[in-house]
């Protein structure tokens, strides 16, 4: 793989070295806050690509998996069972879009393998059925694991926050496990029409709206909003739906998660907010 080439603004470059004078976590504490505040697109990516270099020298190590990165302002999940940390964050664009980037370490035994994820949204077409891997990766924020067992192997249900567009957002039920010790993304294990089975549950609505979805451990189960269009005519597109104050939920049946309507949720938010969407960028 060839050399990438980053061009940094003058301020970056300022940064970049006063980061290199201070402890390697101080410093990516530094970057993710520099990333939040950047006024520009280019500037957004290439503080990006120093967080990743932050990481990697932080992960890429003996005592990756063991390290607690609590204090980082980013998205990050962890295997009950130690297996893996999966770090992710978004990179806004001035369209409204987003690009998302990850690192998830895995251990397998004594061995610790970091991968790179590559965010390929705009690629996969049909990303309910899609079986996919680090290198095209339907990016998106997590922010909780739900493991299951099926077939005496582990699925780790991924929960995650999608900022699509400026007209919509998503959430997202992933799934990931492991082949051969290489991670996969999507597995067929999501009830659906007839024979056919998702690999992955994808819930769009408006921009401005939330959506709850979270696994209650109590109910053994993932319960969100059911989503609504603000009128009939409006039921094809994303963009106008929101939540009805009605509730579905996944439930864990015969190895498969199933959908279940109208489920009793009479205090959807005891936990707290729902994640969503982290701050806006200040425009140019």
């Amino acid at each position: 793989m060839g050399m990438r080439r980053i061009f940094l603004a003058p301020m970056v470059l300022a940064a970049g070295l006063a980061w290199g004078q201070s402890e390697p976590k101080a410093v990516l504490i530094q970057q993710v806050n520099a990333l939040a505040g950047a006024k520009s697109e280019s500037a957004r990516d290439s503080i990006s690509e120093l967080i990743k270099q932050s990481l990697r020298g932080l992960l890429d190590g003996p005592e990756g998996l063991a390290l607690s990165l609590h204090d980082v302002p980013l998205s990050r999940v962890e295997a009950p069972d130690g297996s893996f940390k999966l770090i992710t964050w978004n990179v806004p664009r001035d369209d409204g879009s987003h690009r998302y980037e990850g690192m998830l370490l895995t251990r397998s035994g004594k061995r610790a393998t970091l991968f790179e994820l590559r965010d390929m949204t705009r690629g996969i077409p049909s990303p309910e059925l899609a079986d996919l891997g680090p290198d095209r990766w339907y990016g998106a924020l997590y922010y909780q694991v739900v493991p299951v067992k099926k077939g005496g192997k582990t699925w780790y249900t991924l929960l995650g926050w999608k900022g699509y567009d400026r007209s919509e957002t998503r959430k997202v039920v992933e799934v990931l496990s492991f082949r051969s010790g290489k991670p996969r993304f999507g597995a067929p294990i999501f009830s659906g029409v007839g024979r056919l089975k998702e690999h992955r549950k994808i819930f769009g609505f408006a921009f401005q709206s939330t959506m709850m979805l979270r696994y209650e451990q109590d109910q053994a189960r993932i319960v969100m909003d059911h989503l609504s269009p603000l009128r009939a005519d409006m039921e094809k597109s994303n963009a106008f739906l929101g939540p009805d104050m009605s509730y579905d939920a996944l439930v864990w049946e015969k190895r498969e998660w199933r959908l279940v309507r109208d489920v009793d949720a009479r205090d959807p938010r005891k936990d707290g907010k729902p994640f969503n969407a982290p701050p806006a960028p200040p425009r140019p």
